[in-house]
């Protein structure tokens, strides 16, 4: 058993929209990724998911608003919503999702990464 930090996590991440797995909680997955721009619209028909800022702020677009998260902010995004992560400046997140969580939800786009290259096994 050993400590994570999410900063030292962070810190080795090169690329944006590209989650990577360092944790499993049960059947959740605890990833770290660093966000820049717009991402996708996109939904996850059967699962939740928890955006943790670690650095920087995040707007999560839904279709009739947003929510703005700022460092140490947590938001949950339902199942079945649609949404649209933005960062207009580097962002480093935390993300618990379930370990069936497709990266891009109900899309497939340039910046979808299956869980094998979450896991760096790819």
């Amino acid at each position: 058993m050993t400590a994570v930090n999410f900063v030292r996590e962070l810190e080795q991440v090169t690329d944006f929209w590209s989650p990577r797995v360092v944790g499993q909680v049960n059947d959740q997955y605890v990833k770290v990724a660093k966000l820049k721009g717009e991402f996708t619209w996109h939904q996850h028909d059967a699962e939740d998911e928890l955006f943790y800022v670690v650095r920087g702020s995040l707007e999560i677009q839904y279709e009739d608003h947003s929510v703005r998260l700022e460092e140490g902010d947590f938001h949950v995004v339902p199942r079945g919503v649609l949404h649209n992560p933005v960062a207009q400046d580097e962002c480093w997140i935390a993300l618990i999702e379930t370990v069936t969580t497709r990266h891009t939800g109900d899309k497939v786009t340039s910046q979808t990464r299956s869980i094998a290259q979450q896991l760096g096994e790819v």
